[in-house]
């Protein structure tokens, strides 16, 4: 990774795939992050926690260390190891408490959820930590003591030269301080930030978790899918995808295909997706179903993303000059694609009739742009 400034409000680039997988996009390599739940707002810790007494997955369930299971196999995979932990627990007796009080007593964050994130940062050493709960009710992060914990992780702790933070640790850091902004689940700012930013979004369009009652409809399509992660890596943010695993762990089918299907998406498509920034244009200025990137190493390097196929094969695109040097490639098909200079500037494509087996993909068709004039 690279080096990092030990700043609670230091940038940093993610994309996501699979529970809570995360692809990170930095200068030089892409970094693959996969991100657990190890706490929700319930309490209950899937690591032996000696905070949680008789609350953990260790002393009840499956009795396993599953934080300590899924750390090994993550590192052992090349993988980067992500824990998302809340702060905030629903039913505590001890928050309830601070709260009654107007959060000017500490007890549940001394006592319990605070040492859980000490212990979790010592036993497992994450690469990033997505914290989440503190924004909601619960007052500043002066409550939760965060300031403290973040200068502690980012100054001394055995993870200090590596890891990442996100934003939600009280109201007064929400969307504002942070390695990454998360500001509110399915966060899209719908413009360029001055700092990098996440969306946070389910497959279940209804729940984070895993709903036995949910139907067909409730499931993002791929075509829904592609269109957030798309418009979000334009617009210079991070897409992380949730899905809900079943109460034994495993993933639906549903899930299963969407990650699969997004999966051999990227292995077309993934060249304008990862180590890519964002263009001097997000969205075309004609066609409102294209949206843009540029290669981070080569300013002549655009990636064009059409969103919905065009029913006579011709692409207008506003946005892009092309030069007498320009060629068009759609990403996936071996010949360089038609084009001609728009009558009112822009540049027009003229797509063959590529018969279906040979299609690259099936949604959302990415062009390479190179040696334009802009």
């Amino acid at each position: 990774m690279q080096t990092l400034h030990r700043s609670f409000e230091q940038s940093f680039l993610t994309l996501i795939l699979g529970p809570r997988f995360l692809k990170a996009l930095e200068p030089g390599d892409v970094h693959m992050y996969v991100v657990l739940t190890t706490k929700h707002h319930e309490g209950y810790t899937l690591w032996p926690s000696k905070y949680s007494w008789n609350w953990n997955s260790v002393s009840v369930g499956p009795k396993r260390d599953l934080v300590g299971e899924f750390s090994t196999a993550i590192k052992k995979s090349g993988l980067h190891l992500g824990l998302y932990h809340s702060l905030y627990e629903w039913f505590n007796p001890l928050y309830m408490k601070d709260k009654a009080n107007n959060f000017t007593t500490k007890e549940f964050v001394k006592a319990k959820t605070m040492p859980e994130l000490y212990e979790l940062v010592n036993a497992y050493h994450p690469d990033y930590i997505w914290s989440d709960g503190a924004p909601w009710d619960s007052g500043r992060s002066s409550y939760w003591n965060a300031p403290e914990f973040v200068a502690w992780l980012f100054n001394d702790s055995p993870v200090r030269d590596t890891v990442l933070v996100n934003d939600r640790w009280g109201m007064d850091t929400s969307c504002k301080h942070g390695s990454v902004l998360t500001c509110s689940d399915r966060y899209t700012p719908g413009k360029l930030k001055n700092r990098k930013w996440e969306s946070a979004f389910t497959i279940d369009k209804k729940s984070w978790g895993f709903r036995r009652n949910a139907v067909l409809s409730d499931f993002m399509s791929m075509e829904e899918i592609l269109h957030q992660v798309i418009t979000t890596v334009s617009y210079g943010g991070n897409a992380l995808i949730d899905v809900g695993p079943t109460p034994y762990g495993t993933i639906q089918p549903i899930y299963e295909e969407r990650l699969n299907q997004l999966g051999s998406w990227l292995h077309v498509n993934g060249e304008g997706i990862y180590r890519t920034v964002p263009w001097k244009y997000q969205n075309d200025t004609v066609n409102p179903h294209v949206w843009y990137t540029v290669s981070k190493y080569s300013s002549v390097l655009v990636y064009a993303f059409l969103l919905e196929w065009p029913e006579n094969n011709v692409v207008k695109l506003g946005a892009p000059k092309p030069s007498n040097e320009t060629v068009v490639y759609l990403m996936g098909y071996p010949d360089p694609i038609p084009w001609k200079a728009g009558p009112n500037g822009g540049i027009q494509l003229t797509i063959p009739h590529i018969p279906l087996p040979k299609m690259p993909c099936m949604w959302a068709w990415g062009f390479r742009l190179i040696d334009l004039s802009n």
